[in-house]
């Protein structure tokens, strides 16, 4: 008798896969708990997301089970009449026994033109893979900033938004919701704000490995451009001092000017592809924020 083929299958992630989608990342990435995958899936589950994309991503099943997952995180950068819709690649992992159909997770994530994807976590020895797939890096490294030591931003006034709020004076709707839902997240929302006016900002926390030591840090999460953050970047570090916090980390393609710090390409590259341009100092809804560094 002919032996039936087995039945694999790529299609969207919905609520009830999660607890396997959580099982399979915990086996894929195992520096990774369950917990860390299990809430930011729920984080996933609770967000916004444009109309008419997936909110979690793609599973590849084999026979009804998960074998594979690829996690995609949509948002909308775009003012409400013109949307700009935005999909971060974010983690991928397919069972040994079935890496051969791997590649349909890929292509079926990646086939909207209209969408402009980024990779913002490859691993070294992807990009050349990444690249095939048309790719291109728009940021090379990360610049290790050490705001305390800057002068700017004397005078000016650091105020954290809170994840209870309703509104932040100052920005408009859009940066107000950002600036809450990050808060949300567990990231450090802050407006700060001077005569030059009202700069808003997100930082998450992470920790800086210097051999057996973790030193506490922050990583710039959004700006609305990098020279915001450099015009206030003595404000900020002053303020972060009093939270244990001395260095500010950032996506760079070089040192940045107005700041003392040190620039590395160790890590930080990150992947564009699509129709937007891409913009540092924006890692917001992403990743990052809603899964943790």
């Amino acid at each position: 008798m002919t032996a039936l083929k087995p039945q694999i299958r790529c299609r969207e992630i919905g609520d009830s896969d999660l607890d396997s989608v959580a099982d399979l990342l915990t086996r894929g990435f195992p520096r990774r708990p369950r917990d860390y995958w299990s809430e930011g899936l729920q984080r996933q589950a609770t967000r916004a997301v444009p109309h008419g994309y997936p909110r979690y991503g793609y599973l590849l099943a084999h026979d009804g089970i998960a074998v594979g997952v690829l996690l995609l995180i949509y948002s909308d950068r775009g003012p409400p009449s013109q949307p700009q819709i935005w999909c971060n690649l974010s983690s991928w992992y397919v069972e040994p026994a079935f890496r051969n159909y791997a590649t349909m997770l890929t292509r079926m994530a990646q086939r909207l033109p209209e969408v402009t994807y980024v990779n913002i976590s490859a691993a070294r020895h992807t990009w050349p893979i990444i690249e095939a797939q048309g790719f291109r890096a728009y940021c090379n490294g990360l610049f290790f900033s050490v705001p305390a030591v800057s002068f700017a931003g004397l005078g000016a006034r650091v105020e954290q938004v809170v994840a209870d709020a309703q509104t932040v004076d100052g920005v408009p709707p859009y940066e107000s919701d950002l600036l809450i839902r990050h808060a949300r997240y567990g990231c450090l929302s802050v407006i700060v704000r001077s005569k030059r006016g009202d700069v808003p900002l997100v930082l998450q926390q992470v920790r800086i490995r210097q051999g057996r030591i973790a030193l506490p840090a922050m990583q710039l999460i959004y700006c609305r451009e990098i020279n915001d953050y450099v015009s206030c970047a003595g404000a900020v570090g002053r303020f972060l001092l009093r939270r244990g916090c001395m260095s500010v980390m950032m996506d760079a393609n070089g040192p940045v000017g107005g700041l003392v710090g040190v620039y590395t390409e160790r890590r930080g590259r990150k992947y564009i592809r699509g129709p937007q341009p891409a913009r540092l100092g924006d890692l917001s809804d992403t990743e990052l924020p809603i899964y943790g560094p």
